[in-house]
């Protein structure tokens, strides 16, 4: 008898239908799976074979082929193991045929039956939404994640058993809804906590309304990752479109916990210098999402610049022009999303103190070219702002005064923002000053006659590329939008060509050069 049960399963973010088609045949006993499983789609032959044993059913006698349709897919992952139980049981006759029509099925069995989380939850719920299937069931643990999509009926399996109880209609599997899910939780990082560096919190405020990369420069101890770990704090709640998508994007990669709902908070990714390319961007030979991708809608925070490998930091250029990654193999790609905001950490020089006032730096100035020539040029570029970070005052340091908090900054962000958001209606996709492409900043940041000399003066002075020249322009647009005003005035260029400290370094050193 052939049974056929509805599962999915996952490339990149996006998820695709499989049928799971068993046949029962005569002959000798065997179970083979086919239509490209991988190794954990192999192993669930074993898997299954034990959990239908252990809860009273073992597998019927003759020949068990199951079929993974489409068969030129490759298969990966374990969420087969279930379907392929069910579809045993309705091919063996436990079952009407029809018993799961409308419903898909994923789950991973243990030995002993119990129905364990698989990744991807999230993309194979919406896949099934949108091929107007009624009903999933899925591991209890991947419920309130799955629950997110509307118009789906969701139910959580705990076990083998109670799934055929189900089936038997003897007792009802519990119905998932997203308020099932567990409250995320963070501790507070707030900009109060910061003393001093009015300067460099200007900078996160203004970086955090258009959506701009920033870089800080600075000794060890003035606060660079202390202020930078605070950015997601100031940025404006993620959209439910937004965190759908981020959401994807961990359950793919397995980052969620048991039990876990829709992503709310803003990722904030902090990889240590060591990482791979692949590590940051994603790759391997069954690619998965890097950090770059877990970054998507947030903050990826790269400290000690310098110190991380030059590929690795050659990786980042693709995906930060198109907010995406695509990893190609000899037989498939993936894609994945990867629109986050940059932020990363660096000292003047190896020691830590060049530029300083008490003259402590100990490194030869040879040496501190090679040290800031570790970031490229293109990478530079791709920076909207480069923000020196001196020491904190000691005056700072003892102010028992409270700093501005968070709580105020991103308030004012959020009016920025909701004015670019109106400006941007018309260009679809965009709702950032920093997305805007050379033609829209031409159109929306037009500056007046004393803008547009300051700038054409600062190309000839810092030798711009014309890379950094439409990043500067849309960082005026923003420092504008910050001020409630509608035109770009040379106040607003001037500010933002004071954030581009690493071309007037790189400009002086050729001079001296």
């Amino acid at each position: 008898m052939l049974a056929q049960i509805t599962s999915g399963a996952v490339s990149g973010v996006d998820a695709y239908r499989v049928h799971v088609e068993v046949d029962l045949g005569s002959g000798l006993p065997t179970f083979q799976v086919v239509g490209l499983p991988e190794s954990a789609v192999r192993e669930g032959r074993e898997r299954v074979t034990a959990a239908l044993a252990n809860n009273g059913y073992p597998l019927p006698a003759g020949r068990i082929t199951v079929n993974l349709a489409p068969a030129d897919v490759r298969k990966e992952g374990s969420a087969f193991d279930l379907p392929i139980a069910l579809g045993i049981l309705v091919a063996a006759g436990e079952f009407p045929a029809d018993a799961l029509d409308g419903t898909a099925v994923l789950g991973e069995l243990g030995l002993d039956g119990e129905v364990r989380p698989v990744r991807g939850v999230l993309s194979l719920a919406d896949r099934c939404a949108a091929e107007g299937m009624r009903t999933l069931v899925v591991p209890r643990a991947n419920a309130a994640e799955a629950a997110v999509v509307p118009g789906l009926r969701v139910l959580a399996a705990p076990t083998l058993e109670a799934v055929l109880a189900w089936l038997h209609g003897r007792a009802p599997l519990a119905e998932a809804t997203e308020g099932d899910a567990e409250p995320e939780t963070m501790p507070p990082l707030d900009l109060a906590d910061v003393r001093g560096q009015p300067s460099a919190r200007r900078a996160l405020e203004v970086a955090a309304a258009g959506l701009h990369n920033i870089l800080l420069v600075g000794p060890p101890g003035a606060g660079k990752s202390m202020l930078a770990r605070r950015l997601p704090g100031i940025l404006p709640p993620l959209s439910r479109a937004e965190a759908v998508e981020v959401t994807k994007v961990y359950s793919v990669a397995g980052r969620m916990r048991p039990g876990q709902g829709l992503l709310r908070l803003r990722p904030f990714r902090a990889p240590h210098h060591t990482i791979s390319d692949a590590g940051l961007v994603g790759g391997g030979p069954w690619p998965r999402a890097g950090e770059v991708s877990l970054a998507h809608h947030g903050v990826l925070f790269l400290d000690e610049l310098p110190e991380f490998r030059r590929p690795v930091l050659e990786a980042l250029r693709q995906p930060l022009e198109d907010g995406r990654v695509a990893i190609g193999r000899a037989r498939f790609s993936v894609t994945y999303p990867a629109r986050f905001m940059l932020a990363a950490a660096m000292n003047p020089c190896p020691c830590g103190h060049y530029g300083a006032a008490t003259g402590a730096c100990i490194c030869p100035m040879g040496l501190v070219h090679r040290y800031r020539g570790r970031v490229s040029g293109p990478l530079l570029d791709r920076i909207d702002l480069h923000v020196d970070v001196p020491p904190v005052p000691e005056e700072a340091l003892l102010d028992a005064r409270p700093s501005e908090s968070s709580a105020v900054v991103a308030a004012r962000v959020r009016e920025a923002r909701a004015r670019q958001v109106a400006r941007l209606g018309p260009f679809p996709g965009l709702f950032a000053n920093a997305q805007l492409g050379p033609r829209e900043a031409r159109r929306l940041c037009a500056l007046d006659s004393a803008g547009e000399a300051m700038l054409a003066g600062a190309i000839r002075r810092l030798g711009l590329s014309a890379r950094a020249y439409h990043r500067t322009l849309r960082l005026a647009r923003t420092i504008a939008d910050l001020e409630g005003s509608d035109a770009v005035r040379a106040v607003h260029v001037g500010e933002a060509i004071g954030y581009r400290s690493l071309d007037r370094r790189r400009q002086e050193a050729g001079l001296r050069g």
